[in-house]
């Protein structure tokens, strides 16, 4: 698989904690990684700080395909969508692919969605930007992708054009984010990976919910990988200054 997914690799994913193929089984980095995703971000561990600024997105519309990986519906930019810049770092705009339910967690308490923008540098490193979502009004942008969703349910490994969709129609909202080293939450797991995982919980509606569940038919009804370890990492919560406010830049 190209590089630019957040799997890199062939192997078979599965969620069933039970089953051969399941994450206590993925191997490789998966397993012995002392830096490894998901991960409770707990206010335990939080150091606030300003200096790391807003989130600093410079994304475009381009052409798109989606497709059904089994494990996950994965909406794929062909060509420029855009990038993120991170400590003076380019990272362009790749994919991006939902969980049921969250992977992460704050102060312990996990939400029904969480999505993932994938993004990756000229080096090939890679950068996560995370939003997680509750029940509630439905989203604008996942209402104009359950037409997708619904062309693909259970067709897995089909790939279909959805045309141009415009990154930044994805509402990000509070501009207040937690920040942290972590890894790919698919196999092979890589780690340094930068996250950004955005403070305010979106919402969705129970119907979109299900549409994304449905979509994707496995095993353990969820694919959202376990907590892993913080070990002995410091999380970071970016908190603008009293002269910013932080109404977000869209609802």
């Amino acid at each position: 698989m190209a590089l630019s997914q957040e799997v890199d690799d062939e192997q078979e994913v599965l969620y069933d904690l039970n089953s051969p193929n399941g994450p206590n089984n993925w191997g490789g980095m998966c397993n012995n990684g002392d830096m490894q995703s998901p991960i409770d971000l707990t206010h335990k561990r939080v150091q606030t700080t300003s200096k790391l600024g807003r989130l600093d997105t410079d994304y475009k519309p381009a052409n798109t395909t989606l497709i059904n990986k089994g494990h996950e519906m994965e909406l794929k930019w062909i060509g420029g969508a855009g990038h993120i810049h991170i400590n003076g770092t380019e990272y362009q705009l790749k994919d991006a692919h939902w969980h049921t339910p969250t992977e992460h967690t704050i102060n312990g308490q996990r939400f029904n969605l969480e999505l993932h923008l994938v993004h990756e540098s000229i080096d090939k490193k890679k950068a996560v930007v995370g939003i997680l979502y509750k029940i509630g009004r439905h989203d604008s942008f996942l209402a104009k992708m359950e037409p997708c969703f619904k062309a693909l349910a259970s067709r897995t490994d089909v790939e279909k054009s959805v045309g141009t969709i415009d990154p930044r129609d994805i509402k990000i909202g509070s501009r207040k984010y937690y920040r942290y080293i972590g890894s790919l939450t698919t196999p092979p797991c890589n780690q340094s990976v930068i996250w950004t995982i955005v403070q305010e919980v979106r919402t969705v509606s129970q119907e979109q919910l299900r549409i994304i569940r449905e979509a994707i038919h496995n095993e353990a009804h969820a694919n959202a990988r376990p907590l892993q370890l913080l070990n002995n990492r410091w999380l970071k919560l970016y908190i603008p200054n009293d002269h910013e406010t932080d109404e977000g830049s869209d609802d």
